[in-house]
Formats: structure tokens, C-alpha cells, sequence
């Protein structure tokens, strides 16, 4: 009896590790096939060579893998002062310091886009966990995610990664480079 019940559980075994790794390639084909299907809904298209050359590797992982960097290590986290925060990729304005709060989860958080058409929201369902993704709207490029815990008057945080802005003083130029 005993055998016949770890064969069965070493069979039920098999088929969840067998339907897992099914599920993990479904994803990262679902992720290649959307992030090239998005990319082209893009004014700004670049190649990864590019990509690579225009941005820092980190900038590049957050931007154009969608990657996070670890929470409060960000220089915007805890930075206040007044201007307007640019995409590192496409270099368009995206988010103004009049809308930045301290969220307290380590990551520089804005209550709206500097004009509703700097990003573009995009459901994400990476992670298995249902999320919306912030991209700017001239590339494409990856800047964070968007949640409904924000303040008034919209009650939305855009926690937004700061390897991913560039911040330009009040009264200062727009930049023309990324790094």
C-alpha cells in the first residue's frame, strides 16, 4: 500500500512540476510576444545595440527589461526639490515635483503623469499578481506601476523607479542626453 501511494505522489509530482515549467514558458513567450506587439505602438524605436548605447546597464535593465531597482536605494525616493522628471529613455517630460509625495515604500511616487498623454498604462501579469505598468509614451520604456492607494485628489501612486527619470531643476533645460 505504501508504494502504491508514493507512486501516486510521485507521479502528482511530476505532472505539477511538468505543468509549472509549461506555465513559466507560456509566460516568457506571452512577454516576448507582448513587449515586441507594444514596441511598436512606439513613435521612438530604437535597436537594443541602441538601447545599450544611449542608456547606462542599469537604466537599460529597468527601462527596456522592466526591471525594479531595490526599494530606498533610488536617489529620488527621498528628494524634494522642485522641477520636472523626465524618462531616461525618450527623454519626455512624465511626472512634475507638484505631484511627488513620500509613500514610505522606498520608491519616488507621483499622483499623476505630468499631462495624460506622457505614459501609457499597461496591464501586467508577469508576475502572476495583476498590476499596471507605467510606460512613457514616446518608447515604450518600462518606469514603474501604478496602484489605487495614492492621496487625493486622484487616490493613485505611481511608484516609479528612479534609474528610469531624469530630474531637471525648476527653470532648468530639458535634458538632451540619458546619462
Amino acid at each position: 500500500m505504501f508504494h502504491k501511494l508514493s507512486h501516486y505522489l510521485m507521479l502528482l509530482l511530476a505532472v505539477f512540476t511538468w505543468s509549472c515549467n509549461q506555465a513559466q514558458n507560456e509566460s516568457k513567450n506571452n512577454k516576448k510576444q507582448n513587449s515586441t506587439v507594444v514596441s511598436d505602438q512606439y513613435p521612438m524605436k530604437l535597436s537594443d545595440v541602441e538601447w545599450k548605447k544611449r542608456l547606462t546597464p542599469e537604466q537599460y535593465r529597468i527601462l527596456r527589461q522592466k526591471g525594479t531597482e531595490v526599494a530606498f536605494t533610488g536617489k529620488y525616493d527621498h528628494f524634494y526639490k522642485k522641477g520636472t522628471y523626465y524618462s531616461a529613455a525618450s527623454l519626455q517630460p512624465v511626472f512634475s515635483s507638484a505631484t511627488k509625495f513620500d509613500s514610505g515604500t522606498g520608491w519616488p511616487s507621483f499622483y499623476e503623469p505630468i499631462s495624460p498623454d506622457a505614459v501609457k498604462l499597461i496591464v501586467d501579469n508577469s508576475d502572476g499578481v495583476g498590476r499596471v505598468e507605467v510606460v512613457d509614451s514616446k518608447s515604450g520604456s518600462h518606469l514603474g506601476h501604478v496602484f489605487d492607494d495614492g492621496p487625493k485628489p486622484t487616490g493613485k501612486r505611481y511608484c516609479m523607479n528612479s534609474a528610469a527619470l531624469i530630474f531637471v531643476p525648476e527653470g532648468g533645460a530639458p535634458p538632451t542626453a540619458s546619462h
